[in-house]
């Protein structure tokens, strides 16, 4: 069954920033993909599809990584 996980990051500003986050949250296990809508200048939006629940920390971490900072989570 497949999960639905939507995530909001701030600090995003063009498609550089959009692939970033899209490799790093794919890397996460059990990701089947990941589409991110871009709000240059605001609170993008990132929605990660995955065969189970996804621990919101790694979630974190790999907004993290790419860069950037989640603001809010919603399975």
């Amino acid at each position: 069954m497949s999960t639905i996980t939507k995530v909001s990051i701030d600090g995003m500003t063009c498609g550089h920033c959009v692939a970033a986050v899209t490799e790093e949250l794919s890397a996460i296990d059990g990701v089947q993909d990941v589409a991110v809508e871009l709000n240059k200048g605001g609170i993008s939006t990132a929605t990660v599809q995955s065969e189970g629940e996804l621990d919101p920390e790694q979630i974190g971490e790999a907004v993290a990584e790419a860069g950037y900072l989640v603001v809010a989570e919603d399975a």
